[in-house]
Formats: structure tokens, C-alpha cells, sequence
């Protein structure tokens, strides 16, 4: 699939007042943003499935084709970026351990590169016994367990779909391994979870029951995706943290700027005809953070529905 040009994922309103005719930006930026010369972060949807149908998450939104990236794509991918410091995490909006390639990616990844890193972000039911071995042999640094309750009662709502006993028997065990074979100095390991109204009077028992096994307990807000029920005056007038250092793969090559872009809003290339920083230097990704560096959401498709980021003090980047 062809990457759409810059024109085509931004909202261009007529009379912009002092905006430049042809990147829709201020001559004077408002923000000063450090963006990388290169990625620091990729994201991989090797597949596009979950086995869970999480109410607050758009993933069964998703149809892509194809619904599973092909080798070459990753492959390609890994082979633009070695040498680079990467963090891989092989996973978009979806269950990174419905694809069984897992371990086989790992080893790529780190073949022959010591700079890079690989994490995962999983609910952590499908994370077998087997699967936990493969995972640390082949050199995982990073594994992070989504688990958004202690109880059946208060998790079982949140992760719909998901075996409440699978979870707490196969993470533990997880982490039990870890711990007794030499992974603990190597590994990172974090159990967190999202804290809302059902589940918070469980945080503290939450947080004495998994800090012992793992790494670090992390208790995080719910964030919201853009275009899911925001309107255009709901769109933030700041930069954005997301497109400074990270770039993100779907299954089909795209290239896009936003973790949280579930259907394709912000397209800035496609890793098939095009190298990794071929794609992070092009003129649509460097539009949309001029675009971003003067405050302009409202002129980008996908940020236009946006409202990440609201109360985080941009003030240090400001332009004097």
C-alpha cells in the first residue's frame, strides 16, 4: 500500500490566518521540539489480532491486510535500523503472543547487535511456560504485564475475553522463572495496571502482591485514543511527545506517527520501497512536526481528534 502524501493527512481549513501556503505552518514555530535524527523507539504489528476485546481499547476496529506481517517486512526493518540503540517492541494495538513468531524475532534482532533492546507490552494469558523459556534464551530485555485487577471480580470486566486463571497462574510462573535462572540483573520485568474506578480500592494489595516477584509495579491512567468521541475543539493546541523519537509499522509496511493511529490517519511512508530513515526524514514527516512545533493539531487528520497530553508543560521548548 502506498504511503498518502502530506496533503492528504492534513485538514486544510481555508484562511488559516499566518499560515505558510505549502506546509500549513507559521513562520515563527511556537515550540522547538528535540526531535531525533533518527528513531530510538520502533513498533512492529507483526499481527494485527487480540485474544482480548478490552471495552476501553479500538482494536477489534481494526482490518488490515495482511494480518500478519511478512518476514521480509520485519526483517527489512531490523536490517535499516542495526547498530542504531533500537528498542523493538514487536506489538502496535494489539496481543503480541498470538503470533508465534515471537521468540524466532527476538533472535533476529539481536543477532549480531548489542545495542539493541526488545520489549513487549502483554496481558500476559498466552505467555506459556515454554514460550516464557524461549523468550529469555533468545535475549527478551523488557517484558511488561498489562493486568488491570487482583481479583476475578475487578478484572474480568476490563479484560474481556481473557482467563483470569490463565493470567495469574502463567505471569507468576513467568516470573518465577526469571527470578530462580539468572534473568533478574538482565531482564526488566514490570507488572502494571490501569487504575480506575472498579479496581482502585485494590491498588495497595495490588502492588504487595506482584512487587516481591517482579522488577517494578506501575500504576498508570487510562489514555484516550484520537477519534473516539472527541470533537475538532477538543484538539489540544500543543506539540506532541510521540512523534519525537518513535515510528511505528503496521502489518503492511506503513509507516505512520502515532502509536494510538489505529486506522491509518497518519500514513508518512512504507518500509517496502523505502528505508527506515528514508521514511523519518521524508517531507511528511517532517510537515506534520512543523505542523506540531507551532501548536497546529487542528490542521492533522489524525490529531485534529486529539487531546493527548493536555496538562503536560510544554514551556521549556518554547521558542524565546
Amino acid at each position: 500500500m502506498r504511503p498518502r502524501q502530506a496533503d492528504q493527512i492534513t485538514d486544510r481549513q481555508p484562511g488559516v490566518a499566518g499560515a505558510d501556503a505549502v506546509t500549513g505552518t507559521s513562520a515563527a514555530a511556537r515550540w522547538a521540539m528535540p526531535f531525533a535524527d533518527q528513531p530510538r523507539y520502533i513498533q512492529l504489528e507483526t499481527v494485527t489480532k487480540c485474544n482480548a476485546r478490552c471495552p476501553f481499547c479500538p482494536q477489534n476496529e481494526i482490518v488490515r491486510d495482511p494480518a500478519r506481517m511478512p518476514a521480509a517486512t520485519w526483517r527489512k526493518i531490523v536490517d535499516d535500523t542495526r547498530g542504531w540503540g533500537i528498542v523493538y517492541r514487536p506489538f502496535l494495538t494489539n496481543e503480541p503472543f498470538v503470533d508465534k513468531r515471537q521468540p524466532e524475532i527476538v533472535r533476529y534482532i539481536k543477532q549480531h547487535d548489542p545495542t539493541a533492546k526488545v520489549e513487549y507490552n502483554t496481558n500476559g494469558e498466552l505467555v506459556t511456560e515454554e514460550l516464557a523459556h524461549a523468550l529469555l534464551e533468545a535475549g527478551v530485555d523488557i517484558m511488561r504485564f498489562s493486568i488491570d485487577g487482583l481479583s476475578r471480580e475487578t478484572y474480568e470486566p476490563s479484560r474481556v475475553g481473557v482467563s483470569y486463571d490463565h493470567v495469574y497462574e502463567r505471569v507468576p510462573r513467568f516470573l518465577e522463572i526469571w527470578d530462580q535462572e539468572g534473568y533478574r540483573d538482565r531482564v526488566f520485568t514490570e507488572v502494571r495496571m490501569i487504575e480506575m474506578p472498579e479496581n482502585r480500592h485494590e491498588i495497595d494489595d495490588f502492588k504487595a502482591f506482584w512487587q516481591p516477584r517482579c522488577s517494578e509495579v506501575v500504576i498508570t491512567n487510562a489514555y484516550q485514543w484520537p477519534w473516539t468521541g472527541q470533537k475538532r475543539e477538543d484538539a489540544v493546541a500543543k506539540p506532541c511527545l510521540k512523534i519525537l523519537d518513535e515510528l511505528f509499522f503496521y502489518s503492511n509496511g506503513n509507516a505512520t506517527i502515532c502509536c494510538w493511529d489505529v486506522h491509518e490517519r497518519a500514513v508518512i511512508g512504507n518500509v517496502t520501497d523505502q528505508s527506515v530513515l528514508e521514511i523519518w526524514q521524508s517531507y511528511a514527516a517532517q510537515h506534520l512536526r512543523g505542523l506540531l512545533d507551532d501548536g497546529r493539531r487542528d490542521l492533522i487528520h489524525l490529531c485534529s481528534r486529539c487531546n493527548a497530553y493536555a496538562g503536560f508543560d510544554f514551556s521549556r521548548f518554547e521558542v524565546g
